[in-house]
């Protein structure tokens, strides 16, 4: 199980297929076993890198409080680490944070950009409706366990959580298995609470694919048009019936849409 010395503390990460490099940036509280309905589709066509992020997984635990700057300066690391010079970039939620922040900081290192049910943030960022941020709230009380398998399922389409009971048990199962410290759990989501770039997200160069589904709940697809409407060279998908979780419960149609954008020869490709 590979992992590479970055910043004085060890990231796991695995490197799949050959191509284009793709690195993967999952979300909160997730790690590298995020991405297993992608990986063997985006492996036909690309060198696709995953990772634990900092403190999360079977990366070295982590003491310090982090930003999403710092977590996009430690991807960077990473992909200087496995000597790649320039990728393609996918971020999730959270991890879609810290793709922007990639983009911004170290945009030598990026060819296109893929931001999946994000936000820039900011006072313009539109929140989880009432109902779902006082679900998380009466979810506080519970074991640790208890709590994250009832707020993972709040990602999911509550009609996929019943017609696929057992595939979404496997991915709360991932999840448990996938351990995150909840010091790094509370400092992702302080990270996330400060995160705010919409003042500077015009600047992101890279032809960007805005995808996310109009069923979102936790990222509400208003963010993502904000997105499209404010970075240059964006386009914007969106996924009919798509939750939070749009990427494992519509997999195919998702790993469809971003392979022929990253493919696709565009005219002003650089």
């Amino acid at each position: 199980m590979p992992k590479i010395k970055i910043n004085n503390a060890y990231l796991y990460y695995e490197i799949h297929g050959d191509g284009e490099p793709l690195i993967l940036i999952p979300g909160l509280g997730t790690g590298q076993w995020l991405w297993f309905k992608q990986v063997p589709a985006f492996a036909q066509f690309f060198r696709t890198i995953i990772f634990d992020p900092p403190g999360v997984g079977r990366s070295d635990r982590l003491n310090e409080a982090f930003t999403t700057r710092s977590l996009a300066a430690t991807t960077a690391d990473l992909l200087d680490a496995v000597d790649i010079k320039q990728a393609h970039v996918l971020g999730a939620s959270f991890g879609g944070f810290v793709a922007q922040e990639l983009a911004l900081r170290f945009p030598h290192q990026i060819k296109r950009l893929v931001l999946c049910c994000t936000s820039a943030g900011g006072a313009r960022h539109v929140p989880s409706p009432a109902s779902v941020l006082e679900a998380y709230a009466s979810n506080f009380h519970l074991s640790r366990n208890q709590r994250i398998r009832e707020n993972l399922l709040l990602s999911f389409g509550p009609r996929y959580v019943a017609e696929h009971a057992e595939e979404v048990e496997q991915v709360l199962e991932m999840r448990l298995a996938n351990f995150v410290p909840e010091n790094v759990y509370m400092n992702q989501v302080r990270a996330g609470q400060a995160f705010d770039l919409d003042a500077q997200i015009s600047r992101i160069e890279a032809l960007t694919l805005i995808i996310t589904g109009d069923a979102d709940t936790i990222v509400p697809v208003e963010n993502s048009y904000h997105l499209a409407a404010a970075i240059p060279r964006a386009q914007l998908i969106i996924v009919p019936g798509g939750s939070h979780m749009f990427f494992i419960e519509q997999a195919t149609r998702f790993n469809s849409a971003v392979t022929v954008f990253l493919n696709h020869v565009h005219s002003s490709q650089t």
